[in-house]
């Protein structure tokens, strides 16, 4: 026991002292960011013609990027994560219950952000923020949900690509995926799985560094709110859809996932304290992903979760149970097609907690995956994106926020499937 004890701590440790390395560039990073906050305050207020020509072309390069490399990850993301679901044919019981709790947590998150956005409602900014509403919503009104689902079906293998329709990726990296898990293990097949798996480390890479050079984003995308402000644009409507982010987010990982800890007879207590490396280190590394090997050390050491789960289980989880990168994307979707001009209502609600759920699955567990998915998921419908600029100064506090409730449901999740198939799995000796 006292060895188990001192696993996971030395795990803790190793992450906690990675992350004192970096503290001195994470403090600068911050600086610069604080710096671009406040110097694009400044200059916004100024409100100079050919400054604010500049500020906008800078925006429009970032947003353009933004699209450019989600769309790719989106895809590489499922495919990788489906291609790798058939190996350990075993766990056949074990993928049921993972996927089952999965879904089930996934989209609850997806329903409670629909359900507080209904209640608050928050309002619309000005629709000159957005420029071409009026247009974007000509091309959505044209158009009936059956027709929406049909153009989901892409008629070349290059069209959703090309479209940038996120939908689309979505369904065509679901048959590739699944389509590599049916092939029979052979190194054709895994020289497509690592070739796939190489392309993905790419675009990360690209990824981290479009993140170095966000700070000059961030400039302009606030010299651009507040020469709007200035303008007459009013924060109220923003400041309402912060609160719907953060709140809906609150109430899954305090009240939601414990609560169904509680009907599945777990102490959510005892599993937040037996979790609590990871979601730490989750907070502070806003990536799922990276938190990974203290997730696993905590669910193993200290809950005793038994391996053949943890290890099947978080792996999966850690890509496609994003709790709160599936009230995000509903919330804010909804929201960016409400100032659009498109009315919301009970249909449209329902429809997108779908869309939230099948988009988060895609989602790449990495700092920031959840902004680019949204962002090319709405851009892909023809609706404008401008307010995104708006919420990217601070994504960072949702993004902590929301990668502490991503690694909190995955360590849910595996708990509650350990329970389910503690009696269904043959015994084995301890290793």
């Amino acid at each position: 026991m006292s060895e188990n004890s001192q696993r996971v701590n030395e795990a803790a440790h190793d992450a906690f002292a990675s992350v004192n390395r970096s503290k001195k560039s994470r403090v600068i990073t911050a600086v610069l960011y604080v710096t671009a906050l406040i110097l694009g305050a400044i200059l916004g207020y100024v409100n100079n013609a050919s400054l604010n020509e500049i500020f906008n072309f800078i925006a429009t390069i970032f947003t353009r990027l933004f699209s450019f490399i989600a769309v790719p990850v989106i895809a590489v993301s499922l495919i990788t994560t489906l291609a790798k679901l058939s190996k350990g044919s075993k766990g056949g019981t074990i993928f049921g219950y993972t996927i089952f709790y999965t879904l089930l947590t996934t989209i609850l998150a997806a329903a409670l952000g629909a359900t507080i956005f209904s209640i608050v409602a928050p309002s619309n900014v000005p629709a000159d923020v957005s420029g071409a509403a009026a247009d974007a919503v000509a091309k959505y009104e044209t158009l009936s949900y059956f027709e929406h689902i049909q153009n989901i079906i892409p008629n070349n293998l290059l069209q959703p690509f090309v479209a940038g329709n996120v939908l689309s990726i979505l369904l065509v990296a679901a048959a590739f995926g699944l389509g590599i898990a049916s092939l029979k293990e052979s190194e054709t097949k895994s020289a497509l799985l690592n070739t796939i798996l190489g392309f993905q480390e790419l675009l990360f890479t690209l990824i981290h560094w479009l993140i170095r050079v966000l700070p000059l984003g961030i400039l302009a995308f606030t010299a651009q709110l507040v020469a709007q402000m200035e303008a007459g644009v009013l924060l109220g409507g923003i400041a309402e859809y912060f609160g719907v982010v953060i709140s809906s987010n609150l109430i899954q990982l305090f009240i939601i996932l414990p609560a169904i800890l509680l009907l599945r007879g777990l102490n959510p207590l005892k599993i937040a304290r037996g979790m609590l490396p990871a979601l730490a280190v989750a907070l502070f590394s806003k990536s799922s992903a990276g938190t990974l090997p203290v997730t696993i050390a905590s669910a193993e050491d200290n809950l005793k979760v038994d391996t053949r789960v943890s290890r099947f289980v978080l792996p999966i989880c850690t890509t496609i149970n994003m709790n709160g990168c599936a009230a995000f994307i509903l919330i804010t979707s909804v929201y960016l097609l409400q100032n659009a001009g498109i009315e919301i209502g009970l249909g449209t609600l329902v429809a997108w907690v779908f869309i939230a759920t099948f988009a988060a699955v895609g989602n790449a567990g990495v700092p920031m995956g959840c902004y680019f998915l949204t962002l090319s998921l709405v851009s892909s419908m023809n609706i404008p994106v401008a307010l995104m600029g708006v919420i990217l100064p601070v994504y960072a506090v949702i993004d902590m926020i929301e990668t502490c409730l991503n690694v909190w449901s995955d360590s849910c999740v595996a708990n509650i499937v350990n329970k389910e198939v503690k009696d269904k799995l043959p015994t084995v000796s301890a290793e």
